[in-house]
């Protein structure tokens, strides 16, 4: 005789930087389009930090808040989520019971030209899981549509986790780069999990110059292990002037991971002309750079955030064609979500951190 869920447990704060809290909640029911997934692994990612931080720097001791940007408390983290199928409205479909899927967490409002064009993840009334809804630090997940379930195919479904944040962030942002020839260079700014992705994407690309910067050497090791070129210690002296010498001065495109004051500016002094910083890190910080250097050296200074729900269905395919995830993967119980959040916080992470709901 088997024993109806009525509830099941999340790891949420309460209150932004208090602590994660061990929380019982009612099991809702999928009502219309929805899908009830029984989270199988969830990726702790950095963004996390920043939201549980509660506010982004914006330099000089000023902070964006992330409540007043519409983060309502309590939170329950995690948007890299792999699941299987529990339970779906009577709107969702023909859903298997059971089925292991990918989640696309990204989700906008559905209604607005945004949405409209296949960009959620850019709409500016967001509902992203993890975020503004309930995610994956969690025994279970209320998906809103089946159309965010990404069949895995042949994909390790811990690693797979990675995909929906890490992967497609780094896939994103490597799109906007435009073709890279065999004279040019890449650089990529922090060797974290995202930096390690994006070097290991751009090997698989046929990039033939990737260059990595960290401060940590052991971060630069990976780096080497996973498809860069050659290293340097972002600390180091005229550390500018020896990256210029390794990219033959060709430096088509800046992946800044940190997305800090000291990065974002070494990143406009690498890019040639004509060249593309493309920003992705959240660290904090303001940008001061002389308007005619933009202009004369046609830069291109680009933002980028997460990617869109075509970009992961390319992702999942490309992933499956290669091994795309070879970096050091740790995974820890979903009952150690705190002490998991702290150790990434304390950057004593190498490679990337999975929490898994056994």
């Amino acid at each position: 005789m088997t024993t109806e869920i009525n509830t099941y447990v999340r790891y949420q704060f309460n209150e932004f930087g208090m602590g994660l809290k061990r929380t019982e909640v009612e099991l809702p029911k999928p009502t219309g389009t929805e899908v009830l997934v029984r989270v199988n692994y969830c990726g702790v990612c950095h963004s996390d930090v920043h939201i549980y931080e509660g506010y982004y720097g914006l330099g000089q001791g000023k902070k964006l808040s992330l409540e007043e940007r519409g983060i309502k408390l309590p939170v329950t983290l995690g948007h890299e989520i792999v699941g299987t199928i529990e339970a779906a409205g009577d709107q969702a479909g023909e859903m298997l019971p059971g089925k292991q899927m990918l989640v696309y967490p990204w989700i906008g409002c559905g209604e607005c030209s945004v949405c409209k064009r296949g960009e959620e993840n850019l709409c500016t009334k967001p509902a992203a899981l993890g975020v503004f809804k309930p995610g994956g630090y969690s025994q279970y997940v209320l998906v809103p549509h089946p159309r965010y379930l990404m069949d895995l195919g042949n994909l390790n479904p811990s690693h797979a986790s990675l995909l929906a944040c890490s992967g497609l962030t780094t896939f994103s942002a490597i799109k906007k780069m435009g073709d890279v020839h065999d004279d040019e260079a890449v650089v990529v700014i922090g060797c974290g999990g995202l930096g390690l992705l994006a070097i290991r994407t751009l090997s698989l690309l046929g990039v033939k110059n990737i260059i990595g910067l960290d401060l940590s050497e052991q971060k630069r090791e990976l780096a080497l292990k996973v498809g860069a070129t050659s290293v340097f210690d972002s600390s180091q002296e005229n550390v500018v002037e020896a990256v210029l010498q390794a990219g033959n001065a060709n430096c088509a495109a800046v992946l800044d991971f940190v997305g800090g004051d000291a990065t974002v500016q070494m990143g406009l002094n690498l890019a040639r002309k004509g060249g593309k910083l493309i920003i992705v890190g959240l660290h904090g910080g303001e940008l001061s750079y002389p308007i005619p250097y933009i202009i004369t050296k046609a830069i291109s200074i680009i933002g980028s955030y997460t990617g869109s729900l075509g970009d992961l269905k390319e992702l999942i395919e490309f992933a499956n064609k290669h091994d795309l995830i070879n970096l050091p993967i740790q995974i820890r119980p979903l009952d150690e979500a705190d002490d998991a959040l702290n150790q990434l916080t304390n950057g004593q992470v190498e490679g990337r951190l999975v929490l898994e709901n056994s």
